[in-house]
């Protein structure tokens, strides 16, 4: 009967959202391409536009470069001050490149202005990472020796991933809200293309809230699974 119970939380609560984040990431990748094919009337590449966010927060010590993983793997590094872009944003004058290169752009903005939620995400990173790699272990360990306190332990460990993506919601969505005003203010995007632009951040944000979905729906998925086991 315990499968039973496990199985029965798993296609009532987590599956439904498993699903919703399928539909988010195919939005992300259909918004993208359609996007990618209307070309930017200023002209201006992937990489171009990420520096211009960079000169309009007076940053000069980041850097931009090719990255050489895969489509959609843009991504703003900390450590290396470095900003990479894929090649189809990189070197692309589309405005969906331009796009998600100033919301990358954006992050890096985030970090020299010490903007308080991403310090708060970066500072519980470490324990959240503990947390998805013991939490889930511990609970079952606890609740097979019949020790209450590790099963509680384990699963407060395990509600840090939720947390860490509740954390990392108004990181991303003030990353695309910084992108989407210089852009206007620069004159980057004009007329429908700072509208397509924006469709492509809006489309990305939702991958981000499903995720948060998810993690919400595995917790209480443990949570009522062994509640239920323990009370029979």
């Amino acid at each position: 009967m315990g499968w039973l119970y496990y199985d029965y939380y798993y296609l009532v609560l987590v599956v439904p959202m498993l699903i919703l984040s399928l539909i988010a990431q195919a939005m992300v990748k259909s918004t993208f391409n359609k996007q990618a094919k209307v070309l930017a009337s200023r002209g201006l590449t992937g990489e171009q536009a990420a520096a211009r966010v960079l000169y309009h927060y007076g940053i000069n010590d980041v850097r931009i470069e090719l990255s050489p993983s895969g489509k959609l793997s843009d991504h703003f590094d900390p450590k290396s001050n470095v900003i990479r872009l894929s090649n189809g944003v990189y070197q692309s004058s589309s405005v969906a490149a331009i796009g998600v290169a100033c919301h990358e752009a954006g992050h890096a903005a985030q970090h020299a202005e010490g903007y308080l939620p991403i310090k708060i995400r970066n500072a519980i990173l470490p324990i959240c990472n503990i947390g998805s790699t013991l939490g889930l272990p511990l609970a079952i360990i606890g609740y097979f020796m019949g020790f209450e306190p590790f099963v509680s332990i384990g699963l407060l460990l395990y509600a840090l991933i939720a947390v860490f993506q509740f954390a990392t919601l108004p990181v991303e969505l003030n990353a695309s809200k910084r992108a989407l005003a210089v852009i206007e203010e620069t004159g980057m995007l004009q007329g429908d293309e700072i509208g397509g632009a924006k469709k492509v951040l809006t489309a990305a944000a939702m991958t981000y809230i499903t995720a948060l979905l998810v993690s919400l729906a595995n917790l209480l998925r443990f949570v009522l699974r062994f509640s239920s086991r323990r009370d029979r």
